[in-house]
């Protein structure tokens, strides 16, 4: 079972979303389970500070390092099963991190436990990410209030690939970006709509032609729209 911690100073971000949809049938399922973890709760001092004014001046506050490695420390000591050393990843949510995409999703996929650090405020203390944190990943070249929807993003990402958090795993298989191409169009019913007719292929029953014409769409669609990923 995959155990993924989300350390941030709004757990009620997650409170909604953690329980919904995939992820909240794979829990149920037991594939992952997923912990929202009060930063708070490891606070320098009885007023639940965890932040202060940067060293050398400037505006806004940053993250203290203690509260971070205490709740890194009690993700470590709390999960169950306990994981082996290499099959965890302390991840470091921030702005300079390297870009998610599906392998490194499919990499996480394969760890028996994902910590994930929301940071706020102006930053988080460097000593986290030089001394804590396995790596730092951002979603996109844009700025967020805080890590939370960047950690919601992954947790989605990362539990769909689970063995039997989908319906039908294969659907997870044949995902854009699966083997590095944008999917191929989907099509429902009905098979016309306003004078817009489904392509006969995939209506008439012939599953290597259909099979055929999606690798087609695929390629196309991708050498279209996003070229780099066949570089």
């Amino acid at each position: 079972m995959l155990q993924i911690d989300l350390i941030t100073l709004f757990p009620e971000f997650f409170r909604e979303s953690l329980g919904a949809s995939i992820t909240g049938r794979a829990q149920e399922k037991g594939l992952v389970r997923c912990r929202a973890v009060n930063l708070r709760d490891f606070a320098v001092d009885r007023h639940g500070t965890v932040d202060d004014y940067p060293f050398g001046g400037g505006s806004g506050m940053v993250i203290r390092p203690e509260p971070v490695f205490a709740a890194v420390q009690w993700c470590l000591d709390n999960a169950d099963p306990a994981p082996r050393r290499d099959k965890v990843r302390v991840v470091l949510l921030s702005a300079r991190g390297e870009l998610l995409d599906q392998r490194r999703c499919e990499r996480y996929s394969l760890t028996e436990q994902l910590i994930l650090i929301c940071g706020h405020y102006k930053d988080v203390d460097e000593r986290v990410a030089l001394h804590l944190a396995d790596e730092e990943l951002r979603i996109g070249d844009y700025v967020l209030s805080g890590g939370e929807p960047a950690a919601a993003v992954v947790v989605d990402a990362v539990i769909r690939l689970l063995p039997g958090a989908l319906g039908d795993f294969e659907s997870a298989q044949e995902d854009s970006f699966s083997d590095s191409r944008l999917g191929a169009p989907q099509y429902t019913r009905p098979r016309e709509f306003k004078g817009f007719r489904v392509p006969e292929v995939l209506t008439g029953g012939d599953h290597e032609q259909i099979r055929k014409w999606r690798e087609e769409q695929a390629e196309r669609l991708t050498r279209l729209r996003r070229p780099d990923l066949l570089e």
